[in-house]
Parts: C-alpha cells; sequence; structure tokens
C-alpha cells in the first residue's frame, strides 16, 4: 500500500469525525434556517455548537467565526469585503510574494478594480523580514495579508510582530491560517489580527467547509448574497453535516495537538535525518521556525518524477498550482531545474511507514541518480 505523506494537501478524515457527521446526514437532516421545527432547531444547535469549538481553538469569540466553504473563499472574502470597505481610506494593499494563490489571485484581481498591490520578497529561508514589512507600510495601505505557516515550506511567520505593526498603523490585518490549526498555538484573544480565514481538511476534517473569523468591530462588505446568512457575511444554506465534522476535528485537534505535534515532529525528523546527507539535498525554508510535520527539499541533479514514486505519495508543490513551477520555490531563489519534494508527516503515519518511506525515498534519489547520464 502507498504510504500517504502529502498531508499538507489535503488530510484523511479522522473517525471520529465521520462519526459526529453521521448522523446529520440521515436523521438529523433539517435545515438550520428552518427554527419553526424541531428538525431545523436541531441542525441549528448543532451549528452553533460547531461554531463553539471552532472559536475554543483560536481563543476566539463564537460571534466572530462565520462559515464558508473553505479557506479560498475565506480569504476571498476577507480580501474583497475588507476592501470594499475600506476603500475611502486608501487603495493600498500589501502581502508577500509566497502566500497561496487564492490570497495572490484575489489581490490581482483587486489591481484590476483599481487597487495597488506590493509583493514582498521573503528572506532567503522563506521568513518576512519584520523591516521591509514596516517600510513597505504606506499611509494609504488598508489591508495586509500574510499567511501563517506557509503551504508549502512550511514556515512560520511572525504574525504576532507583523499584526502589531499594522495595529500601529491603522491597516487591516488578514492571515490565512488553514495549515494552521492544531498544529500551532492560535490565541486570538492576544494575536493582533482582524480576519484569519480557516479550513477544515487540512485538520483531518471534510473538505468544503471553512470558517473566517472576522474581529468584532471590523466591517466587511459581504461578497455572496441571498438570504443574509451568517449576520450578512456570507448567504447560503448551511451544510450542517459538515459544519459539524469542522467543529469535531477542530475540537480533536484542540485536545491533541500538546501530544500530536512532538510526536510528527520526531517522525519528520528521522525522515530529514535518512536524507539530509545525500549530496545536493537542500531545505528549501527556515528548519527551526517551520510547522512540524513538513520537509521540502531541493534535489540537484536528479530528474527524478514524482510520478515514478509508486510506494510513496508526496508532491512537489501546492495542490492548487498544478501543472506549474512553484512560485514559493522562486521566491526564495531556487534553481528551476532542481527536483523538489514536498514531504508532509500526518495524524494517522507510523513510525514503521516513515522509516520505509525514508528508505524508499533515498534508494530512488541514488538509484535514479546512478543511471542519469554524466554531462
Amino acid at each position: 500500500m502507498t504510504i500517504y505523506l502529502d498531508n499538507a494537501a489535503t488530510t484523511p478524515v479522522d473517525p471520529r469525525v465521520v462519526a459526529a457527521m453521521l448522523p446529520y446526514l440521515t436523521t438529523h437532516f433539517g435545515n438550520p434556517a428552518s427554527g419553526t421545527h424541531g428538525y431545523g432547531q436541531t441542525a441549528a444547535c448543532a451549528v452553533e455548537r460547531a461554531r463553539e469549538q471552532v472559536a475554543a481553538l483560536l481563543n476566539a469569540d463564537v460571534t466572530e467565526i462565520a462559515w464558508t466553504s473553505g479557506a479560498t473563499e475565506s480569504n476571498n472574502l476577507a480580501l474583497k469585503g475588507a476592501a470594499a470597505a475600506r476603500a475611502q481610506r486608501g487603495k493600498h494593499l500589501l502581502t508577500v510574494a509566497t502566500e497561496h494563490k487564492a490570497v495572490l489571485d484575489t489581490l490581482h484581481w483587486l489591481e484590476t478594480q483599481g487597487y495597488s498591490v506590493t509583493l514582498l520578497a521573503p528572506e532567503a529561508d522563506g521568513l518576512v523580514s519584520i523591516e521591509t514589512f514596516a517600510h513597505a507600510l504606506r499611509a494609504d495601505t488598508t489591508l495586509a495579508s500574510v499567511m501563517l505557516v506557509n503551504n508549502e515550506i512550511g514556515v512560520i511567520q511572525d504574525v504576532a510582530a507583523l499584526g502589531a505593526l499594522c495595529r500601529e498603523r491603522g491597516v487591516l490585518f488578514h492571515v490565512d491560517a488553514a495549515q494552521a490549526t492544531g498544529k500551532v498555538p492560535i490565541d486570538l484573544a492576544t494575536l493582533p489580527v482582524d480576519l484569519m480565514s480557516l479550513t477544515a481538511h487540512k485538520t483531518y476534517g471534510p473538505k468544503g467547509i471553512g470558517a473566517l473569523y472576522v474581529r468584532r468591530g471590523v466591517d466587511i462588505e459581504c461578497q455572496m448574497h441571498g438570504g443574509g446568512h451568517e449576520r450578512g457575511l456570507r448567504s447560503g444554506t448551511l451544510p450542517t453535516h459538515q459544519i459539524v465534522g469542522m467543529g469535531e476535528c477542530f475540537e480533536i485537534a484542540r485536545n491533541e495537538m500538546a501530544t500530536e505535534v512532538p510526536r510528527i515532529r520526531a517522525q519528520r525528523n528521522q525522515l530529514w535525518q535518512n536524507l539530509r546527507d545525500i549530496d545536493g539535498v537542500r531545505m528549501n525554508g527556515n528548519f527551526m521556525q517551520r510547522i512540524a510535520h513538513n520537509i521540502n527539499l531541493s534535489i540537484a541533479d536528479c530528474d527524478l518524477p514524482l510520478s515514478e514514486l509508486t510506494e510513496v505519495a508526496i508532491s512537489s508543490a501546492s495542490a492548487c498550482i498544478v501543472g506549474q513551477a512553484s512560485h514559493v520555490i522562486a521566491a526564495l531563489g531556487g534553481n528551476a531545474t532542481d527536483m523538489v519534494m514536498r514531504i508532509t508527516v500526518g495524524r494517522f503515519n507510523t513510525d514503521a511507514e516513515i522509516d520505509s518511506a525514508a528508505r524508499y525515498l533515498r534508494d530512488k534519489i541514488l538509484s535514479r541518480r546512478a543511471g542519469m547520464p554524466r554531462n
């Protein structure tokens, strides 16, 4: 059986999450907006219970959580909604060249609407320079967006320091936290973050459900009109079963991350120890300020297609940019001819799988090199 090591692309749904969801696909099928009967009331209670579970992981208030279809929609709602609501303040937007395409493409679209966007280049280790960020803030900057954990190289940005700069200047600060939940502590009672995008399927929950944290007092314009659901922020019938799944997976993460993260880090480190001494292997991104489950490697002089790695499932870049070279590795100054592997360990990987995957990858890299023609 193929060993799954692509948990940054998506995670398997935890069986406990599936069990929590199933009743809302069968017995409790009501529309949570139908408050005149028990079916709708049961669904509405489940939705609000899940909202509490999501808020608890973030140390946020339940009134600050709005359901969406996932992090891509949350990013769109945050960026477009905040830009529209604050257009009178200014039309300058600030982000980083290594952001997810859901942020970059949204900001590029806003450029067509008359906004100005600054893309900051990261340092060679993938981290944003606090000084460079501060210098890029302008009098007409209305919004800045920096992801907490990069989806390709796994580096953890100092959003506390970046957010503090934004707050000093009256700039709204948006954080894409899709890759962070359950992996790093998030305390929105203390973090200077105004908007945060979330998703379930990176945290052992179902696909197709996410949320946007909107700090109390922050105004954004809705981008999906209809019945005025989610306090007018996002219209549409709520998918109760998926929402229940997101709540459950966030609660499991809150309860178990203190023990799960060190175990996953040890497995990740074991993989790295078995690959690091291969000639031409380089870690992309800062290793110390990095999510526990991520390894991103550039490998020189190796033309091994990932499709030939039949015993492990890994990727070279984000699942959202299939067929394109990684803009993240390019922003770090990576060599376009190098082979890139993104290996991400997950909750259900065993020590035996990690050992087997490490041996397999090492053998494949070395044997491929041995068979390559010499220049």
